[in-house]
Order: C-alpha cells, then sequence, then structure tokens
C-alpha cells in the first residue's frame, strides 16, 4: 500500500474514542446554520399517521461506502467522517487551497483558521489529498455525510469490518509509518486501531479498494488519479511528455486492459 506523507496536529487517539466525542459535539451543537435557523417544529396532529423512519443503509453498502477512508489513521479518519458532513464547505476548502498553495505549516494553519468553516473542514488543509479525495467525488462524500449523521454506530461498524478484511489481504499492518492494533473497547467489543508511528507526521494511504480489500458485495466509490505538471518541476518537458502520453490511444488501451479509465481529460 503506498502512502503519501503529510504533516498535522491532529491527536493521536482511536476512532471509536474520538468520533464519539465528535459525535456528541456534532448532534448537541447549536452553532450549526441548518439547525440554528430551523424554527421549532409544529405539534403533529393526532389524527396524522406517524411518518415513516427512513430506511437503514445496508452494511454491504455501507461497506463500500467507509472503503475509501477506512485504512486512514484514526485521527484523520475521524476528522475526514465530520467533514463529510459539510460538503459546501469541502468545496470552498478545495477551491481556496488550489489558490493558496504557498501556504505551509503555521502560515497555513494561521490562514485557514480566518475562514467561516467548521474546524474539522479547517484541520484538513495540510491534507490536500485528503481534500480531493473528499471533494473530487461530492456525491460520494454526501451520502457518506448523511450516513454518519443518521447512522454513527453503524459505520463505525463498517470501517472495523473493512480494516479486518484489509488485515486479512495482508494490506493493512504496522509498518515505520503507522501502528496497527487491536484493542478491547466499552463492552469488551474488539476494534482495530490505526494510530500514527510518529504522534507529529500522518501519513496518508494512498489504494485501490479492490486491491486491499478484495472484490465488493456493493460497488466502491471511484478512485480517481490526478496527473499534472508541477509549476516548479525539475524536468517539466519530460513531464508534459508524460501526460500527453497517458492521454495516447496506446496508455489508454493498457488503463482499459486493468480496469481503468478516463473520468476527466489530463491536464498540463
Amino acid at each position: 500500500m503506498n502512502s503519501l506523507r503529510s504533516q498535522s496536529s491532529l491527536p493521536n487517539r482511536s476512532a471509536y474514542s474520538v468520533v464519539a466525542i465528535l459525535c456528541v459535539a456534532l448532534v448537541a451543537s447549536t452553532s450549526r446554520e441548518t439547525l440554528a435557523q430551523t424554527p421549532p417544529a409544529p405539534q403533529p396532529d393526532a389524527a396524522a399517521p406517524a411518518e415513516e423512519a427512513a430506511p437503514k443503509i445496508p452494511d454491504a453498502e455501507l461497506d463500500s461506502l467507509v472503503a475509501p477512508i477506512a485504512l486512514y489513521p484514526d485521527p484523520l479518519l475521524s476528522q475526514a467522517l465530520v467533514a463529510s458532513t459539510y460538503p459546501v464547505e469541502l468545496i470552498q476548502l478545495q477551491q481556496w487551497t488550489k489558490k493558496n498553495t504557498g501556504l505551509k505549516d503555521q502560515a497555513l494553519a494561521d490562514a485557514v483558521a480566518k475562514q467561516p468553516w467548521d474546524p474539522s473542514i479547517q484541520g484538513l488543509a495540510p491534507f490536500p489529498d485528503v481534500v480531493e479525495t473528499l471533494a473530487g467525488n461530492i456525491q460520494w462524500t454526501s451520502d457518506l455525510g448523511n450516513a454518519f449523521l443518521a447512522q454513527q454506530a453503524d459505520v463505525m461498524a463498517a470501517i472495523q469490518r473493512m480494516r479486518a478484511k484489509a488485515q486479512g489481504t495482508g494490506a493493512l499492518k504496522t509498518s515505520a509509518q503507522q501502528k496497527v492494533e487491536t484493542q478491547s473497547i466499552d463492552g469488551g467489543q474488539q476494534a482495530i486501531v490505526i494510530e500514527p508511528a510518529d504522534a507529529n507526521t500522518v501519513y496518508v494511504p494512498s489504494y485501490d479498494p479492490a486491491t486491499v480489500y478484495g472484490a465488493p458485495a456493493y460497488p466502491y466509490p471511484p478512485v480517481t488519479y490526478p496527473v499534472a505538471a508541477i509549476a516548479d518541476a525539475k524536468n517539466k518537458e519530460a513531464a508534459t511528455r508524460y501526460i500527453a502520453f497517458l492521454h495516447s490511444t496506446a496508455a489508454k488501451a493498457i488503463f482499459e486492459k486493468y480496469g481503468f479509465s478516463y473520468l476527466v481529460k489530463p491536464t498540463s
């Protein structure tokens, strides 16, 4: 499983403990616009039939829904889950980061703190790859956020199932970048915990769900791999030629042979 290195000041906690705290804060918070601006609901007419509860998302669909982020280190996973409930702000963050690529470290933290976004959105600024994953497929992200709000315990259970599958294929294990452990939680249940090996550095895993988990019962969300020549590339001419090749008929045939297809035209 390939990894991309990113710096972070996220706390080093298990997904269960962090997400539980964030879930309570999310549900209890009165600062969110949609909650603050909603007038009290009128009392239902005693004669009116009760509204049917929305059908629960089945386990197989939840498994596929969480697959792209289930192997994130727990501190980053908790932020991604909460951030998925703010899809509009994720798009705004994506646009903002593209305009502020020169900001790093403390300068980045100071600048993003001035934006009127939820802390979970601000906290993703040091992780542009995660922002692209979430904002690049906003329908999937919105579905994930809605599931997290409506079925938090089920979403966390799905994450545990996918982690167990990845352990079974050998894709999830302790390495120089992360520590993988099985810990006991409330009620005597076992949870697979992923923590950064260095509390000050979070490695963001990049992986193909079908490779690390195996074939899905419900289709996985598409995974995109953007390509571009960076502005300060040492050999921009070679990078541009490579991008041109990726868009050639020969390259397309190679990608299609292995199940890949173009979602958008590569640009330089």
